[in-house]
């Protein structure tokens, strides 16, 4: 099979690559407009805005090959941009698709439920036919996107008769996958699905790209009734937080309130900030991440708490272990660290948008983004609207505001509720007579600081979170100063304060050190993940042990 890899120059293209090297397959990837003549099967991977994936493909010249190849009837696989390319137009842009599917694709209501759709969700098989297997089966798969192709026979039958299985999000039916002749498509991203999507795309490659006779259009199986809410299940991540040790290695660290220094308990408080041990090391971090993903895992997130030896894009180290870890995990990965305008030793600058393009183009799925998010909210909140240069702003008109992360750190500032007047007196939280006792009756609100806690910032979480979204963050990681490290449980006033404040998913951090605190978080907030690193690195509480928590609980999870 002459199997080519279309990469339309943005977005994380080398995840699908690696899946197919995994599975034992070649490919080649299209270099210029001649080579799609050469192709026998072609797969299309998209991650990115709509608008800018016609853009590029059109100025490379290869917008009308694809549409040329397409239209020769050799096998083709559209993923998740690579399939919305096959509509007529979508709401993210003015840009027009090439029209094969005469349908637009729309954006998400965000009407009780946040956007991006992001996570594991099912698809539906549209009428199976009894006695035959089919490629998709019941298993969840990964999705991350503002917008769909929404399945609507009444109002797009041209659109349903393409459909092979929808999916319900919310109130909504889109469709998750579509067949018909030699094209293939799918919105969520086989190669970010685990084993599952591993499976599909070796069936789909091991048949030179076609797959068994289906059956007709017909009404999907398995769809939630309306008036019933569905929502993908609750992710549980695996973070690890990257530093170079006192020999420069990179190794995964975790402390107290950020401190990841090893200490002797006989250390005097007023010595501390002077004790001079290594910096705890739990481990190799591809290794780690390997081994979370085996476990069940369903995102990963490495996070770089260290200073950069020269600057993000010579920090070499960083990005080998992005690319070594990308080889071995098929499930979201997150990076963050440095994501920022920065200037190399040499004078030369480098944008927040470049070094996010070249973690991208090692592995990851989304970028994190701190201290440099709380700026730009402060200068919105200075000007009235964002300035267009923000690292949020830029990262996520090329890339789509579900590969941007904003990771938030604020810190518990204790006030009088009574004679309190002050600019967040609507944010108070009142610590509640059931409550810890240090925290019974006490009132604080939340304020955001930066470079790892050590600066505070007078904006609240509240601010901050309102602000980052509408900038075009797609999520927030939550973390808590206060609670880090504590293993008392997740700091629920927090995340239910920031849950109701945005609509776009909250990845809940910092805390945790039980099974149970996990299902709380969930039954108590909303929350769309949460997320855990030092009880998972010293094997105090097992992802499996999560799972198992929250499935009796109801909660639903991949399995």
């Amino acid at each position: 099979m002459g199997l080519y890899l279309l990469d339309y120059g943005a977005g994380n293209v080398q995840s699908l690559a690696n899946s197919i090297m995994k599975l034992g397959y070649n490919f080649t990837w299209i270099a210029q407009p001649a080579d799609f003549a050469k192709a026998t099967a072609l797969i299309f991977p998209g991650v990115g805005a709509f608008e800018t994936a016609i853009e590029h493909l059109s100025n490379r010249g290869l917008l009308e090959p694809l549409r040329d190849y397409i239209n020769s009837g050799k096998p083709y696989f559209g993923i998740c941009i690579g399939m919305q390319v096959l509509f007529q137009s979508s709401a993210e842009s003015l840009s027009k698709g090439l029209g094969i599917i005469p349908c637009p694709i729309e954006a998400f209501d965000n009407i009780e439920k946040p956007v991006p759709h992001m996570g594991w969700n099912s698809a539906n098989l549209l009428n199976p036919v009894e006695g035959t297997t089919d490629p998709i089966d019941a298993s969840y798969y990964y999705f991350v996107h503002s917008y769909c192709a929404k399945y609507d026979p009444l109002r797009y039958p041209a659109a349903a008769e393409w459909a092979h299985t929808t999916t319900q999000y919310g109130q909504e039916i889109f469709i998750s996958s579509l067949r018909r002749g030699n094209i293939f498509g799918t919105q969520f991203h086989p190669e970010k699905s685990g084993a599952v999507g591993l499976a599909l795309l070796d069936k789909w490659l091991g048949n030179s790209g076609k797959f068994p006779p289906h059956s007709a259009f017909g009404m999907p199986r398995g769809v939630i009734s309306k008036g019933e809410k569905h929502y993908p299940t609750k992710r549980i991540i695996a973070c690890m937080d990257v530093r170079a040790n006192d020999e420069g290695d990179l190794v995964v660290t975790k402390g107290d309130q950020y401190d990841v220094r090893e200490r002797s308990d006989s250390t005097p408080d007023s010595l501390i900030a002077k004790a001079a041990g290594a910096v705890r090391n739990l481990g190799k971090p591809v290794a780690l991440a390997e081994r979370y993903y085996l476990m069940g895992a369903d995102e990963i997130c490495l996070l770089n708490i260290t200073s950069f030896r020269y600057s993000p894009l010579q920090d070499q180290p960083m990005l080998a272990i992005v690319r070594a870890a990308a080889e071995r995990v098929f499930v979201p990965l997150t990076i963050g660290g440095g994501i920022k305008d920065t200037v190399d030793p040499d004078g030369t600058k480098r944008s927040a948008l470049e070094v996010a393009g070249a973690y991208f183009r090692a592995g990851a799925d989304k970028v994190s983004i701190g201290s440099e998010a709380v700026y730009a909210v402060e200068r919105l909140r200075h000007h009235g609207k964002g300035d267009g240069t923000s690292a949020i702003e830029t990262i996520a008109r090329v890339y789509g505001r579900q590969a941007v992360v904003v990771s938030v750190d604020p810190r518990r500032v204790y006030v009088d509720p009574k004679t309190y007047e002050g600019p967040y007196k609507d944010e108070l939280v009142v610590g509640l007579l059931d409550s810890a006792e240090t925290e019974r009756e006490k009132a604080w609100w939340y304020q955001c600081t930066v470079s790892g806690g050590r600066e505070s910032r007078e904006i609240s979480v509240v601010e901050l979170a309102r602000g980052v979204e509408i900038l075009g963050a797609g999520e927030i990681l939550l973390n808590s100063i206060d609670r880090d490290g504590t293993g008392i449980g997740f700091d629920l006033a927090l995340i239910a304060l920031v849950k109701k404040n945005v609509g776009i998913p909250v990845i809940a951090s910092s805390g945790a050190g039980r099974a149970e605190h996990f299902t709380e978080v969930f039954e108590k907030t909303g929350v769309e993940a949460a997320l855990a690193a030092g009880i998972f690195h010293r094997g105090e509480v097992e992802i499996e042990g999560v799972k198992v928590a929250l499935r009796a609980k109801d909660i639903p999870v991949r399995v």
